[in-house]
């Protein structure tokens, strides 16, 4: 019984953490300024546009030591 209450537990965190991850993720692309590019398909004008475009914060993503030892790639 004690076995079975883990591993529900553990697959409702599972989908808690998925949750949290999609909730954040959908956050980051709504603020994103390329969402609100008029003319996607087109150069920017300045470099300062150019800029603001191509640098939006990026999630941190483990390195390649933190990945081996087991930590999750987001």
């Amino acid at each position: 019984m004690y076995l079975i209450l883990r591993t529900v537990a553990r697959r409702v965190g599972y989908v808690v953490a998925e949750c949290n991850y999609a909730q954040r993720r959908l956050a980051e692309l709504q603020a994103n300024p390329d969402r609100y590019v008029i003319d996607p398909d087109q150069a920017p004008d300045t470099y300062q546009v150019f800029l603001l475009l191509t640098s939006p914060k990026l999630a941190h993503e483990p390195s390649a030591a933190e990945r081996s030892a087991g930590a999750a790639v987001r």
